[in-house]
């Protein structure tokens, strides 16, 4: 089975009897808000969307559906109604403040000079630390034209066997892309899903090389909904969410 799968059925207990009170799917990203105050988001590929005007093909209305049904995308081909399952799954994973990591997760990395990481995703702000740190930074990334300082994301395969530790961003269940990924960093001192689509449920991850998550949890859900409904992102999210590390065996 599919990660997506095992996300899917790991959550479908919760989901029961939980209801849809919004959904916001924007340009940046989508958004998914429970009667029982839990939200989550997940990144919006836009440029994989199909249909024209009509980009969500689900069921609709998805405001007032049980959660059960929002889940249920989690297993589609289609990449908006896989974003809207992977925004409920976050807003339905059960969260544990015990078991978060204190501070930054690349202070758990445990990252030596010399090291050579692997970072599939363009994490920006990410890379001055790893460099000061004496870590050598390999960035893939979904290229139209070459970029100076990036490579071709289908180089990542081939070259993470090479690498010491491993920072692929969560995107990758989005776009499915994330199992090759995973086998080719199975050698990797550390491997870390990174960002705002993370689903935070370390189980889900127990039979992968996965050994670290760092995603999000939602503090301000109004302010998340409207950020999402006027195309903005991680930037405009400060103060609303809240970032999360967790060990991928907690």
């Amino acid at each position: 089975m599919s990660i997506q799968t095992d996300l899917k059925n790991a959550l479908m207990p919760l989901a029961k009897g939980v209801m849809v009170t919004e959904v916001a799917i924007g340009l940046g990203y989508t958004a998914v808000a429970l009667d029982n105050q839990g939200a989550g988001v997940a990144y919006t590929f836009r440029d994989l969307a199909t249909g024209g005007c009509n980009v969500f093909h689900g069921t609709r209305p998805l405001a007032g559906a049980n959660a059960l049904e929002l889940l249920s995308y989690l297993e589609s081909d289609d990449a908006v109604e896989l974003a809207v399952g992977m925004a409920t799954a976050n807003a339905l994973t059960p969260f544990d403040h015990d078991k978060v990591l204190q501070g930054d997760v690349l202070e758990h990395l445990g990252v030596k000079p010399g090291d050579k990481v692997g970072m599939v995703g363009n994490f920006a702000p990410v890379i001055p630390g790893l460099k000061k740190a004496g870590a050598e930074v390999l960035v893939f990334e979904r290229l139209q034209k070459p970029v100076v300082g990036l490579l071709p994301e289908e180089d990542a395969p081939r070259i993470l066997p090479q690498c010491d530790l491993a920072l692929i961003s969560s995107t990758t269940l989005l776009n499915r892309t994330i199992e090759p990924l995973l086998e080719a960093a199975a050698t990797c001192r550390q491997v870390v899903l990174l960002g705002a689509t993370t689903p935070l449920m370390p189980k889900v991850f127990a039979k992968t090389p996965v050994t670290m998550l760092s995603g999000v949890r939602v503090a301000d859900t109004a302010g998340v909904m409207q950020v999402v409904k006027e195309a903005g992102g991680m930037r405009q999210f400060m103060g609303m969410v809240e970032k999360v590390g967790l060990k991928a065996d907690a």
